[in-house]
């Protein structure tokens, strides 16, 4: 296929535009925008490099002289997404509040862009500014005492947290999006079966559970501990020598 390599290329290190000829017509920036908005209005079921390049004006043949393979258009969404990011100029010098105020603006990124949750991928975290990322994550944690790879090693474990995070709160919103009642109407009914089998005798832990945490659950303040406590695992009184 036109494009395509012959030998394992990153996209980064191609032309904008393979071979001789006029000037490119589309830049990475033009053909990831449009790929971005196609995703942000239809999910990634509806970006596919026929779709893009209609959007584009051109045939698809022609994108994938730009794109080699749709693998390389993910790369340029998650790289244009990555590029919205609002990284300060320098960190505070407190390591563990730059790292949870990284981990609440990704939460919110993602949110603006659900696909990405579906796509996060550690070969995706190298492009440019995904580098710009990883990059200022390690400027917040020089106050923390530990070798460079275990202070990876927690960049990617608050990573893992917001992705699957922010997952579940999309799928239920999904969900509940797709129901032929409310949302309300049906927690209600579940509410209501959950209440007659705790009732039954049978799930005294589970018993306890609802007696003690009664009402919604507050996603936000989950969200917090959870990261709170990656935090505390890497960063606590004994790991710091405080």
């Amino acid at each position: 296929m036109a494009g395509r390599p012959a030998e394992p290329e990153v996209i980064w290190t191609r032309p904008e535009r393979a071979g001789r000829g006029p000037r490119p017509a589309f830049s990475r920036a033009d053909i990831a925008a449009v790929a971005v908005r196609l995703a942000d209005e239809g999910g990634m079921a509806a970006v596919s490099m026929r779709h893009v390049a209609a959007e584009l004006g051109c045939g698809t043949m022609s994108l994938y002289n730009y794109v080699p393979r749709k693998e390389d258009l993910y790369e340029l969404m998650f790289d244009a997404a990555a590029g919205e990011f609002p990284l300060p100029d320098r960190p505070s010098g407190d390591w563990r509040a730059d790292t949870a105020a990284l981990a609440r603006r990704a939460r919110a990124m993602m949110h603006r862009h659900p696909w990405m949750s579906t796509v996060m991928s550690s070969h995706y975290g190298f492009t440019p500014n995904g580098l710009r990322y990883i990059e200022f994550s390690l400027a917040c944690l020089d106050p923390l005492d530990l070798p460079p790879g275990e202070k990876m090693e927690l960049i990617s474990m608050i990573s893992g947290v917001v992705t699957t995070f922010v997952a579940h709160e999309l799928q239920t919103a999904e969900r509940n999006r797709t129901l032929p009642w409310s949302a309300e109407q049906e927690q209600a009914a579940r509410m209501a079966y959950l209440g007659r089998e705790i009732g039954s005798g049978k799930f005294p832990r589970l018993a306890a559970l609802m007696t003690a945490a009664p009402g919604p659950v507050d996603l936000d303040a989950v969200f917090e501990r959870a990261l709170g406590r990656v935090l505390d695992s890497f960063g606590g009184p004994a790991r710091e020598g405080t």
